[in-house]
């Protein structure tokens, strides 16, 4: 019984009731009331053991059955929901399915064996959306994989850097106690992507300091539309392509493109995207400090005044943090999955990888190739 199935009601003894007449089929939890059963599926995701499906009663003191589905909807959108009630008149029934999205509606008193079918059907169904999403999910991975050790060779810094990004939505999404945001992931992942268009020489140029011509400047500017037109070719992916096209874009209307939304109109992940990269900027892949957060000021007006605070002050903590511990290695040792805190450069100083790199199967065996005609700086420093 790996099935979890959530049953919610405000009469405890109906609750007890099905919990004695489902238990040899599910594996029942119990909630009296919205409220109740709110928190239990926010602490179920918590504990990665989300339910299966959903049953509540639609008249319920506090919240009612249909803004509780509708806020499980928004916490746990697999989760199948059903709702049971005695009262089946057609406006509840309406509301029921346009608002809380409902897969079975069942009336009171419902027999057992008809309230069992259609929990075995939900279950069914929950677990089609999750194969569809794991599926898709492992190709989408493999997909974004082999973009993200493309955009490495390209410019081994900006993949540290985006390796970073997505080390501290981790801890923002933990902090906020948001759901996982999947397509933020993906994006900051696939950050450098649009810098492949870029001669190599350019990027050097820049991140030298020396001054850029207009057309160049230009060139610059129009990255995450290259990112966007080259993510969009990739199903499912669009609205990862739509968040990478408006990174640069500014709360203030300022930035690319230059005719985009502005406001709460662009897209929150889009949003914390651009404070997360502005940040990882001025930090130049060194640690986070004070100073460098608060650099963001100068430019206040281009970021969510909502977001902007609570971002810097989970950052300023993770930056008062102790230092990951590491330990020095030859390169021959480092395996996959391995964070390298240092670069990773040749003997005559070209840069091969940028710290902060999460190394990927494709990487070490490039650099095992590349160690077979060139010689290493080494040790170099890892995460342990």
């Amino acid at each position: 019984m790996d099935d979890r199935i959530l049953v919610i009601d405000d009469d405890h003894h109906l609750l007890s009731a099905l919990r004695r007449q489902l238990s040899d089929t599910f594996e029942i939890t119990t909630a009296q009331g919205g409220e109740e059963a709110l928190a239990v599926v926010q602490e179920a995701a918590k504990t990665q053991k989300p339910f299966a499906v959903a049953l509540c009663d639609m008249r319920m003191p506090g919240l009612d059955g249909i803004e509780t589905l509708k806020r499980l909807r928004d916490l746990a959108p697999e989760t199948v929901r059903m709702m049971l009630t005695g009262n089946a008149d057609q406006q509840t029934s309406i509301e029921a399915i346009n608002q809380g999205a409902i897969f079975r509606f069942f009336t009171k008193p419902c027999p057992p064996d008809r309230l069992r079918e259609g929990l075995l059907a939900g279950v069914k169904q929950y677990r089609l959306i999750t194969a569809e999403r794991d599926l898709l999910e492992k190709t989408l991975a493999g997909s974004v994989r082999v973009l993200v050790d493309v955009a490495s060779l390209n410019d081994p810094v900006a993949a540290g850097t985006a390796t970073r990004l997505r080390e501290w939505l981790r801890l923002l999404t933990s902090e906020f106690k948001m759901p996982h945001r999947w397509q933020l992931d993906i994006a900051a992942s696939l950050l450098p992507i649009g810098l492949v268009a870029l001669p190599p020489e350019l990027l050097t140029k820049r991140r030298q300091g020396e001054p850029l011509t207009d057309l160049e400047r230009s060139m610059f500017e129009h990255v995450p539309e290259v990112a966007r037109n080259l993510v969009a070719n990739i199903p499912r992916l669009a609205p990862v392509a739509e968040i990478l096209y408006l990174q640069d874009k500014g709360f203030d209307g300022s930035g690319f493109p230059p005719d985009g939304p502005q406001g709460k109109d662009i897209p929150l992940d889009a949003r914390l995207l651009k404070i997360l990269k502005d940040i990882a900027e001025a930090a130049e892949g060194g640690p986070l400090t004070v100073d460098i957060l608060k650099s963001l000021d100068k430019r206040r007006d281009q970021y969510d005044p909502t977001l902007l605070p609570k971002v810097r002050a989970c950052l300023q903590a993770l930056g008062e943090a102790a230092p990951s511990a590491s330990i020095e290695v030859a390169l021959a040792a480092l395996q996959p999955g391995q964070m390298v805190l240092s670069d990773i450069r040749l003997s005559n100083g070209h840069l091969i990888l940028a710290a902060n790199t999460q190394l990927s199967p494709a990487q070490i065996e490039r650099l095992r190739n590349l160690r077979k005609i060139f010689s290493f700086i080494e040790p170099i420093k890892v995460r342990i």
